[in-house]
């Protein structure tokens, strides 16, 4: 069965794509910023835009019955390769149990405020029902 998520970003609305698609035991969420969703702020520093990236996803995750130990893919995307490492220790301790499949890629983001932008791929393992984030 698929079902679709919404955080109720503006960037779903304006650009129409949904934050999370879970299709059966899979969940796809899509690339996903450091914008508070509730306030539309974003912090300049990109380890606060890291740990709010995590907070959106986990928020998506657990809107479908996922959470971050779920996760099996995890891709990171920022315009300065030097803004990663200043964000390692806050996605070791996010990632670290599960030890997901990674890929860091630069490029430039919708807006020039971004610093990072999170996107997971996860399943639900078969044994386990849906949980809290």
């Amino acid at each position: 069965m698929r079902s679709s998520h919404s955080s109720g970003s503006r960037f779903e609305r304006d650009i129409g794509y949904a934050r999370a698609i879970v299709d059966d035991d899979w969940i796809f969420v899509s690339g996903t910023t450091g914008f508070d969703y509730h306030t539309g702020i974003i912090d300049d520093d990109v380890v606060a835009q890291a740990k709010q990236c995590l907070a959106n996803i986990e928020a998506a995750l657990g809107s479908a019955g996922f959470g971050l130990k779920d996760v099996l893919r995890v891709r990171y995307i920022l315009p300065d390769r030097a803004d990663f490492e200043p964000c390692w220790p806050m996605l070791r301790h996010a990632f670290e149990r599960v030890g997901p499949a990674a890929t860091m890629m630069v490029a430039g983001l919708a807006d020039p405020r971004m610093k990072i932008e999170i996107e997971v791929t996860g399943r639900r393992r078969a044994d386990e029902g849906p949980q809290a984030a």
